[in-house]
């Protein structure tokens, strides 16, 4: 819609809108000035002249020389309070950073302006200020500004005081003769679906008024134009007006539908994605970090809320509906739980982060459909893992629960919590490493270490491997049940049903009674003192034979000197680290001494010449075969009776379920 409206018209509607507004408070009043009259209003509204709206009743005249001077009169009412809203620069988010930094922009370089603009109370003049390193306005600009206009009759004075002060507001500074036939006219338009509103100015010509600020803004709202007009565009239009252009006055604010609720997840969720390590500039294919660990307690999702919508308005009020984000439920599965916030999702247990059929889940075993290889990389689970294959040479499998192999264990590495469970055998090649916090149980052994925190059970044969136990040894199941060659520990019992071989071959030693774990720490400390003591010797020898040569010649040269002080000083801290170890030798020893457990060896069926025998620290070499007996200690020698069965309540029981680590 377009309407075209001439300055009578304008003043007729704003005499409309001071009706319309009838319940609001107003005065009439009277001044030399236009700036007169409205001070002298604010004073009685006691409010800010900024704050005032006015009609005015009577136009005021100079006069000339004092004669026919015509005070202003204007009926002045105090407008609605506007709050101002100081719009700040977008945050801007720095990575790494959970705080937002502030945007500085810098100051631009603007000269001083200076504008005229003509109204009906004469010829008005406002002087900007300069900004950053800006020029300030001249009063040469000022007046052919004013002369530009056409106007003659002003106060060079007032000009130039005008120009000085730089205020930024309108002071009249002189007369023209006014013809309001050629009054500046106004058009309006509201497009795009009532989103936008322009004006369109036709120039004043010779003795027209300018149109100010204000009487656009009253045009506009008799328009119905009352939302989200521009301040900045009107006073654009007040200080240098654009004519017969479109100029966009005011704006409306379009709808902002509310974000739908997203659930953030603080783990990978696609499993297809291999993160490959890189070792000393090279690429370690066996490190694929195919699964994810969590610990019991760790976050693993977050929720962000749903966000509000915000309703929009056109340019004439008209409220425009937005929607409302929409809720999505937490996806908890199982060994999860909500946090009291209700909008993270905390993992119950140690297991691997999945997410499967939209749902969140921590598994306690971690299932792997083929073998160790490169195409897994190594293993390594808060939990239980279970193989149904081997495991080749040079990889390694970890967990924290049990480890299951369902085929065999080449030259490798499994070390577990719980119980490692190896369906077929372990061929170690001389390097592999069995480790468990529980029990071994395993179908053969050969060229492997193995350490378990309590048994290893297996149910054919153990070959020339380095086996420790905390508790026993078994090896008596099936036709064979034979342990040849190798060294054995445990601290109750080392059972088999054939120890050694008729053929002879590797040495056989199997140890008891001992702890040994302590045992072996106690052979480490014997090797370290006995070199300990041989560098202690050394160093007595190098620093006496030093110091008789100073004490012979009553000084040393410099270099001397300080080989002196560097062996001094190294045999303080050699002698101070022999102290330690013996005193840890000795308190080891003497609990090894006390420690109440009546170790054994049996074999049910043979054990041949050339086994070894220990039982704490009785030794016995097997010359000849025997049959069917169980070697015990009696009165620190070692002896035998008849074979005592095996308290076969494990082996009965079998290896547990992999899904139990207890």
């Amino acid at each position: 819609m377009a309407e075209r409206i001439g300055m009578d018209a304008i003043r007729e509607l704003m005499r409309r809108y001071l009706d319309e507004d009838g319940d609001k408070r107003s005065i009439v009043v009277e001044g030399v000035t236009l700036e007169d009259a409205l001070q002298s209003a604010a004073v009685q509204l006691d409010c800010a002249v900024a704050r005032l709206e006015y009609e005015v009743l009577e136009k005021g005249a100079p006069g000339m020389l004092g004669m026919g001077r015509k005070p202003w009169k204007l009926s002045v009412y105090q407008s609605a309070a506007k709050k101002k809203v100081e719009t700040q620069a977008a945050p801007v988010f720095e990575p790494g950073l959970e705080t937002a930094m502030p945007v500085v922009e810098a100051q631009k370089d603007l000269d001083g302006q200076a504008y005229v603009r003509l109204a009906p109370d004469g010829a008005l003049l406002k002087v900007t200020k300069p900004t950053g390193r800006g020029k300030r306005a001249t009063d040469k600009q000022a007046v052919d500004k004013l002369h530009s206009r056409a106007v003659h009759d002003f106060s060079q004075e007032l000009v130039s005081r005008v120009v000085k002060e730089a205020r930024g507001e309108w002071v009249p500074v002189g007369s023209f003769v006014a013809n309001p036939a050629a009054d500046a006219l106004l058009t309006v338009d509201i497009a795009a679906q009532d989103m936008e509103a322009y004006v369109i100015l036709t120039p004043p010509q010779p003795g027209g008024c300018d149109l100010s600020r204000e009487i656009i803004l009253a045009y506009l709202r008799n328009n119905k134009i009352v939302h989200g007009v521009l301040d900045d565009a009107l006073q654009g239009l007040e200080d240098q007006p654009s004519y017969k252009v479109p100029v966009m006055v005011a704006q409306g604010q379009k709808p902002q539908n509310g974000e739908d609720a997203k659930i953030q997840y603080l783990f990978e969720t696609d499993r297809s994605k291999v993160h490959i390590e890189e070792k000393n500039g090279r690429v370690d294919y066996k490190e694929l970090h195919l699964v994810q660990n969590v610990v019991e307690g760790q976050v693993l999702a977050k929720k962000i809320p749903a966000k509000q919508g915000v309703p929009g308005r056109t340019v004439t009020g008209k409220l425009l509906p937005a929607r409302n984000g929409r809720d999505q439920p937490l996806p908890l599965g199982k060994n999860v739980h909500a946090g009291d916030d209700g909008l993270s999702i905390i993992a119950d247990v140690n297991g691997e982060a999945t997410y499967i059929g939209g749902k969140i889940n921590v598994e306690t075993v971690y299932t792997i459909n083929g073998n160790i290889d490169l195409k897994t990389g190594n293993q390594f689970f808060l939990g239980t893992i279970i193989v149904n294959g081997n495991v080749e040479d040079g990889f390694s499998v970890k967990a924290t629960g049990n480890i299951e192999v369902r085929g065999n264990v080449g030259k490798s590495e499994l070390s577990a919590e719980g119980d490692i469970i190896i369906h077929q055998g372990v061929a170690g090649k001389g390097a592999g490493a069995i480790t468990a916090g529980k029990n071994v149980w395993a179908k053969f052994i050969e060229n492997a270490i193995v350490v378990a925190g309590d048994n290893v059970v297996v149910s054919q044969s153990i070959i020339n491997s380095d086996v420790t136990a905390d508790k026993r040894i078994v090896c008596s199941g099936g036709k064979h049940g034979t342990i040849i060659g190798g060294r054995y520990r445990a601290c109750e019992e080392i059972n088999a049903k054939i120890i050694g071989s008729a053929s002879g071959g590797a040495e056989t030693i199997l140890e008891v009674g001992s702890d040994p774990k302590s045992k072996a720490r106690l052979d480490e400390l014997d090797v370290k003192l006995k070199l300990l003591e041989k560098q202690i010797d050394e160093l007595d020898k190098n620093i006496s034979t030093l110091a008789e040569m100073k004490r012979q010649r009553k000084t040393l040269p410099e270099d001397k000197e300080a080989i002196l002080e560097d062996l001094t000083q190294r045999r303080e801290e050699a002698g101070s680290e022999a102290r330690a170890l013996k005193s840890e030798y000795e308190s080891i020893h003497l609990y090894l001494n006390n420690l109440k457990v009546r170790g054994k060896v049996s074999v049910s069926s043979r054990i041949y010449p050339g086994a070894k025998i220990i039982i704490r620290d009785i030794r016995e070499d097997i010359k000849n075969e025997y049959k069917g007996l169980t070697f015990f200690l009696e009165n620190m020698m070692i002896k035998t009776t008849k074979y005592e069965e095996l308290d076969d309540e494990l082996l009965k029981r079998g290896p547990p379920d992999a899904h139990k680590a207890d």
